[in-house]
């Protein structure tokens, strides 16, 4: 394994000082180590991939240095559009380290949402034209990795990424831990929301361990195991759409109430959905946002959702009613009040961090949960 220090002081010698990315459970020990060893004007936890290309491009317009930018896989899609029309070489030719956590490399065993990209991940940057290394384990062997991304920054002067297997980095613990001090962990406060809802009312839940906590709830209480989850869509990818699906639902099946159950991070890192919200008005959409301040799914990364205000963020853009919660007692009033008017309603239940070691995985197949849920809402 390499040591995130020694990975972090190598690239520091090679003159990478700025950061910018979206927390990845693959990379979360050197993510961790570089929050606990930079500046916040040179470590930005961007709100999407994208926006993190676009942050190194502009420190390279204003250094002339290139920076960093760490991503799961999955991320890549989000960094198309600036990749392709931003540093691309027939665009602005800018120089960036792209750091690449490959989830579901070929032959590994992953989750259903990572294995088809963990399948292109090389292709895609080739169909990108972007030049790459996977990183070695050795840690001798990285220096000519970094070198060979240096040298290539000299002549193109156009991306270079390096792809990183699982196992790569040696463990680190996170210093600066962002604490909050809240009644409840966020799988308690899914358990108390969800047990509120009526039986025909919609969830769409977001990925990561939201889901999943759902679905235990679900599997731990449901008297019927095959029904028990038919109410749910667990969007177990596409992290910041769950908002979008809900929506989408909610303007088909006008007479049942829909409900989001969103994270911080998810809704920063698509925000834009709440105008379409405000734009649409679905009277029947409710978005309760489970806000701890982290990316709690991939290392426990901190989110900017301790510098913005959720409920004003609701407001501005045309919800009709916003809450918040902290206590169990103000989740059941709170949907209570939800359930008897119309929306967009917006509830922001702060919780701590933090899951089960034990938290298991959903037991149904993506397939299986689209094809029981779209039953549920066909009658």
């Amino acid at each position: 394994m390499i040591s995130p220090q020694y990975f972090f002081a190598l690239l520091k010698e090679q003159n990478f000082t700025f950061y910018a990315g979206v927390p990845d459970s693959l990379l979360k020990d050197f993510c961790a180590y570089v929050t606990d060893h930079s500046s916040d004007k040179d470590h930005i936890i961007a709100a999407n991939e994208g926006n993190a290309v676009a942050l190194a491009a502009g420190y390279h317009l204003a250094s002339g240095k290139a920076g960093v930018v760490y991503l799961q896989n999955s991320g890549l899609g989000n960094c198309i559009n600036p990749l392709t029309s931003l540093t691309d070489k027939e665009i602005y030719s800018l120089p960036l380290l792209l750091l690449i956590g490959w989830r579901a490399e070929p032959g590994k065993k992953d989750e259903p949402q990572h294995l088809k990209m963990g399948r292109i991940t090389v292709p895609l940057l080739q169909t990108l034209e972007i030049p790459y290394s996977i990183l070695p384990e050795n840690e001798e062997e990285v220096k000519d990795v970094i070198q060979r991304a240096v040298q290539h920054f000299s002549t193109a002067r156009t991306p270079y990424a390096l792809v990183v297997r699982e196992g790569t980095f040696d463990a680190y613990d996170l210093k600066k831990k962002q604490e909050t001090h809240f009644p409840l962990v966020r799988e308690e406060a899914i358990k108390i929301a969800a047990s509120l809802l009526r039986e025909n009312d919609i969830v769409v839940s977001t990925t990561g361990k939201t889901s999943r906590e759902l679905f235990e709830f679900r599997e731990a209480n449901g008297k019927n195991k095959e029904e028990s989850h038919k109410q749910d869509f667990l969007t177990v990818g596409s992290m910041g759409h769950s908002s979008a699906i809900a929506i989408g639902i909610a303007l088909q099946k006008p007479r049942q109430k829909v409900y989001c159950f969103d994270g911080d991070g998810a809704l920063i890192m698509h925000m834009g959905i709440l105008s379409t919200v405000g734009k649409l008005q679905p009277a029947n959409f409710n978005h309760i946002i489970f806000n701890n301040f982290a990316h709690d799914s991939v290392g426990g990364q901190p989110t900017a959702a301790d510098a913005i205000n959720i409920l004003e963020l609701a407001k501005a853009n045309g919800y009709k009613a916003v809450f918040r919660a902290e206590t169990a007692e103000e989740i059941k009033d709170r949907i209570s009040k939800m359930q008897s008017l119309d929306g967009p309603a917006l509830l922001e239940i702060r919780c701590n961090k933090g899951a089960r070691k034990d938290l298991g995985r959903p037991t149904q197949s993506p397939q299986e949960n689209k094809k029981q849920f779209m039953s549920f809402l066909a009658k």
